[in-house]
């Protein structure tokens, strides 16, 4: 028997068989989680830190918000309105604003802003560390170009806040 007899003897049912053996092939090849495995091995993914500042957002609580988001230990992202997984939460800075005024005699006296206490303003650097890849035009984490100013949102069990990139630094 030739080659093109046997071709000939193929059925509808052998060429569908086929096709979803090749899909299911090309499926399990592009799959997000094997990319992602396939890129941890070979070292196209690399540890990021990112620091992400939220200003100016009102919380009832805000040492509250910034507790509970240390005990959760990590939190989700959203960069540019689409989900980017998760990352650990390495720790939250106080940026409040400082006040600063020039007293008769010369002397520089600074102080906190009051105005967290009284309104409930919450300043905070959020410092975050996961994995994301490396190119010449900038870090890539969940697809998304990771730059400075670009807006994040902070999403845990109690909390959704806005922010903007403030930095990214490559471990």
């Amino acid at each position: 028997m030739t080659f093109k007899d046997r071709l000939r003897s193929l059925s509808v049912v052998d060429a569908a068989a086929v096709l979803v053996v090749v899909a299911a092939a090309g499926g399990v090849l592009w799959s997000p989680k094997l990319s992602t495995a396939v890129a941890k091995a070979t070292g196209a993914l690399k540890p990021v830190e990112v620091m992400v500042d939220v200003r100016n957002t009102s919380a009832a609580d805000p040492d509250g918000l910034v507790r509970e988001a240390l005990d959760a230990g990590r939190t989700t992202l959203v960069i540019r309105n689409q989900p980017a997984g998760t990352a650990e939460l390495v720790r939250v800075d106080d940026i409040r604003r400082r006040l600063t005024a020039v007293q008769p005699d010369g002397r520089v006296v600074v102080a906190d802003d009051p105005n967290k206490d009284i309104y409930g303003m919450l300043n905070a650097r959020f410092v975050l560390k996961g994995d994301a890849t490396v190119t010449p035009s900038g870090v890539v984490m969940a697809g998304t170009k990771l730059k400075v100013g670009i807006p994040v949102e902070l999403e845990g069990r109690t909390y959704r806040v806005n922010g903007t990139v403030s930095g990214v630094t490559i471990q």
